[in-house]
């Protein structure tokens, strides 16, 4: 489990599929949620509210670690170009 985000790439890969999960969650529980809620039954209008919540709290999590890979690759490049300068 830890050795996956050891690697900045599946880290960034990841954050790229939480980022739009949380997107198509957020877009899709506000048209449920306040659209179309006359249609739908008491658990499924819960759903739908929790689905505005959820959605961008993956969004945030997907960021955070998007900006934790990229420093990461950052990193490991800057180590690599400092042999190439001596």
């Amino acid at each position: 489990m830890y050795d996956f985000f050891e690697r900045p790439f599946r880290v960034l890969k990841l954050s790229n599929v939480l980022l739009i999960g949380g997107l198509i969650a957020l877009i899709v529980g506000a048209i449920l949620a306040y659209g179309l809620d006359r249609y739908l039954s008491l658990p499924g209008l819960i759903a739908a509210h929790a689905m505005t919540i959820l959605g961008p709290t993956a969004i945030k999590i997907g960021y955070v670690m998007r900006l934790q890979s990229f420093n990461r690759l950052r990193r490991e490049a800057a180590a690599h170009l400092q042999g190439f300068a001596r």
